[in-house]
């Protein structure tokens, strides 16, 4: 069974928000005053919490707040969370970069962290003197990064700039140089922040296979922050979810994602049974839309390639002709130009019953989606005849929003590029 080499025991960091310098001297005296007399800091008995979203009544703010938690060898830790969440400022704590205000943090072993793009490097200096400047810093001595120097250059890609100052260097190449000489001078425990997304697709998928060698081929920790769900579930095998400075779940790294997924789905602050801006008799009304998953888990992001319901929730006013009723859904991009549209008319589906209240369910067996938000227009109608134009029960503009991140449709290992359709190809050389 493999041991535990890394344990966090009620961790916390608190942070004095305003202009540096500004009354922190009475504070300081106050603070020694209090130590000389065996008490408690009296700051840590106040503080708000860490929500950027809500203005607070105290000078003194938790970027983290009683966090615990432990990994063990060979374990890829994934922490998931909002912006602001105090992901970036954990990492800092464990790589002491910054110190906890309280609690503990044991690890054995060597921590090395790639967590702000050119950390550690020297922008005057070439990239082979940074190699040896960040591996020094590692604690690795001159012979053990001059044995593995080759090696380093050769996974970043940037041989032929690796003789010119790193402030030449874009900041893609940097976060390669960095992730390359962190990876390769074998630490027990790897560190990496949100910056592989700097980095190129090609990039990325190299990294992670990294990541993933070092984990279970050489039987080292890797602790992950993305935003990119689809990396944390390829890479990762436990997840921790941070909300305001906390730790609100722990568990396998799937159920992490979807705790994730579905406590960041929000409804709009007008529900969509209070819009007043629909046109139609009314004899439906939609009163809810939301998504899910294939895990049946509501989601407020989705990927790339996977499998979703869009579930529309209505409300029956009067009588309706099942074989008349006619359901239209527009997406539209971020330029307000109509992106595709799904009709019921289209794809020859007939309904059978209209309850009294009831879901209509759009299944998407893969979503064809690149990245973007899209909005979503529906119109419920209903049909008379061929040749009689369409009677508006209900229908709504910009009734519900779709934010779409990348995903690897193809299982390549490649993510898709941004922007557009994901038209089905299969292509051959002759």
């Amino acid at each position: 069974m493999n041991e535990v080499i890394l344990k966090v025991e009620n961790l916390s960091k608190q942070y004095r928000l305003g202009k540096i310098g500004t009354g922190t001297l009475s504070h300081d005296l106050n603070r020694w005053w209090h130590s000389i007399r065996g008490k408690e800091d009296p700051y840590l008995k106040i503080g708000d919490v860490n929500d950027r979203n809500v203005k607070g009544d105290s000078q003194y703010v938790w970027a983290l707040k009683d966090i615990n938690f432990e990994v063990k060898e060979g374990e890829v830790l994934g922490i998931i969370g909002k912006n602001g969440a105090g992901k970036s400022t954990l990492l800092k704590v464990l790589s002491r970069v910054t110190s906890p205000t309280t609690g503990t943090i044991k690890s054995k072993g060597r921590i090395a962290s790639l967590l702000e793009v050119g950390t550690g490097f020297h922008h005057e200096m070439t990239g082979r003197e940074n190699i040896y400047l960040n591996g020094a810093i590692l604690g690795m001595t001159k012979k053990e990064i001059a044995s593995k120097i080759d090696e380093i250059i050769a996974f970043s890609g940037c041989e032929r700039y690796i003789d010119t100052p790193t402030k030449r260097y874009s900041s893609g190449m940097t976060v390669r140089l960095a992730f390359a000489v962190a990876a390769h001078l074998e630490p027990e425990i790897l560190v990496v922040d949100e910056v592989l997304a700097v980095g190129d697709a090609e990039f990325q998928k190299k990294a992670i296979g990294k990541m993933q060698d070092i984990s279970k081929t050489q039987g080292r920790t890797v602790l992950f922050v993305s935003h990119n769900m689809a990396a944390v579930k390829s890479l990762c095998t436990k997840g921790i979810v941070l909300e305001h400075g906390g730790i609100t779940f722990s568990g396998s790294s799937d159920d992490a994602i979807n705790y994730y997924l579905e406590n960041s789905y929000k409804k709009s602050e007008i529900k969509l049974s209070d819009r007043i801006d629909r046109k139609g008799n009314k004899k439906l009304i939609i009163n809810e839309i939301y998504v899910k998953n294939k895990d049946e888990v509501i989601v407020g992001e989705m990927h790339s390639g996977e499998y979703y319901k869009i579930i529309f929730e209505y409300e029956k006013k009067k009588e309706i002709d099942p074989k008349q009723l006619t359901i239209v859904l527009q997406f539209k991009n971020e330029n307000d130009e109509l992106f595709t549209t799904i009709a019921t008319d289209e794809l020859g589906f007939k309904f059978s019953e209209v309850k009294d209240k009831g879901s209509i369910e759009v299944e998407i067996p893969r979503l064809q989606f690149r990245e973007g938000r899209y909005t979503l227009h529906y119109m419920v109608s209903e049909k008379l005849s061929f040749n009689t134009p369409h009677q508006i029960i209900d229908y709504l503009q910009d009734a519900f929003t779709l934010n779409v991140i990348r995903g690897d449709y193809w299982n390549s290992g490649v993510l898709n590029r941004p922007k557009g359709f994901i038209q089905e190809a299969f292509i051959k050389l002759v």
